[in-house]
């Protein structure tokens, strides 16, 4: 009985595999000769396309991928090695080997490292740091032996909405990507590190991700027109909303970063009052006069501050405008002020006891 089951398994396996055999068989016979297809020849590129091609080709060279480094010490060998903390972007400033990028890129780093378009790898220092403007510069330690590219320089004093612009960076450690897109809006503002608000910045619909930070924003020329900065998203990464500091602030603030290791500041010669007591006082907006510094620049201009009496707080002057530019908190004083000479009048318009008053400041030794 056992062998008659075994032959007719042995007798139905041989049907199955020759069934399958003939089926394979004529699908075979039914093919042809194959080869790959011809491609269609596309022509050259608009000249639009071509012109971001171009731009890139171009910028990419000037750009910097950086590796925030910090040192942690084995818990067992006891052996102290660098380890990696974050990612970002930057751009090379000059020749020399400076390296411009956010503050909040390095903020906490112990060691940076600094990795060109050609894939080298280079150790970089930090010289100067402006946290108000999230500003920050490095320099190459081995740049005499290197063949760098400084990058264009543009303005942003003359952007538009809508001028194309082109953004460069190493979003989530993809180093070298491109993102393009438009000037969305300008004259943003944005929060720094030290809660001082940056002014004048730029907003673009262009991806910006993780890890753009630093890097910078073009405009079609190919030039410097912003430096990646933040984005506004709630999932943390690109909704369309963008933000770079603008060049014009960028010019200003790195050669003091290069030459002194920290930005110019005003010292105007007052304190000010929290923006919430100008509400609660009935004041318009404006910058409220606190302690006056004796012998100060406000002392000499003939600034009032607020004084104390038995019955309570008694309001001094209240800032509307400067240089015919109305400011509406310290933050905008202090830009308008930093951007000036050394040796400038600052024009003010103050609000004492109900009446518009015109009083001159003069920034003269109140730079730090």
């Amino acid at each position: 009985m056992r062998k008659i089951a075994a032959i007719t398994l042995i007798l139905s396996a041989g049907l199955v595999i020759g069934w399958c055999s003939g089926q394979v068989g004529s699908l075979a016979s039914g093919r042809g000769a194959a080869a790959p297809r011809a491609v269609t020849p596309r022509g050259p590129l608009p000249a639009a396309e071509q012109a971001v091609v171009d731009r890139f080709k171009e910028a990419r060279s000037s750009v910097v991928y950086l590796t925030s480094l910090g040192y942690q010490q084995d818990f067992w060998s006891l052996d102290v090695q660098a380890v990696p903390l974050g990612t970002g972007s930057g751009f090379i400033w000059d020749a020399e080997g400076h390296i411009v990028t956010n503050f909040h890129v390095i903020q906490d780093a112990q060691e940076v490292e600094a990795a060109l378009a050609d894939g080298s790898r280079h150790k970089a220092r930090v010289i100067g740091v402006a946290p108000e403007k999230d500003l920050a510069v490095l320099r190459l330690q081995d740049a005499g032996a290197l063949k760098l590219r400084p990058i264009p320089l543009g303005s942003s004093a003359d952007l538009q909405v809508g001028q194309s612009v082109l953004a460069i960076g190493n979003p989530f450690g993809l180093d070298q990507t491109l993102t393009t897109g438009v000037v969305s809006a300008l004259g943003r503002e944005i929060q720094s590190a030290t809660r001082r608000r940056i002014t004048g910045v730029i907003q673009t619909d262009a991806a910006i991700n993780p890890g753009n930070s630093g890097g910078p924003l073009l405009d079609s020329a190919g030039r410097l027109i912003g430096i990646n900065t933040a984005i506004q998203s709630t999932s943390g990464s690109s909704a369309g909303i963008g933000f770079a500091v603008p060049v014009d602030t960028i010019n200003r603030i790195v050669p003091q970063l290069i030459s002194r290791g920290q930005p110019v500041r005003v010292d105007l010669g007052f304190d000010t009052i929290p923006d919430t007591w100008a509400a609660h006082m009935g004041v318009p907006s404006g910058v409220i006069v606190g302690r006056v510094v004796r012998g100060g620049a406000a002392d000499r201009a003939g600034l009032r501050g607020l004084t104390r009496t038995v019955r309570g707080y008694v309001l001094g002057d209240v800032i509307l405008a400067a240089n015919g530019v109305q400011v509406k908190d310290i933050d905008r004083l202090l830009d308008l002020a930093e951007a000036l000479p050394a040796d400038a009048r600052i024009q003010l318009e103050v609000l004492r006891d109900g009446r518009k008053v015109k009083l001159t400041l003069e920034l003269g030794g109140g730079r730090v």
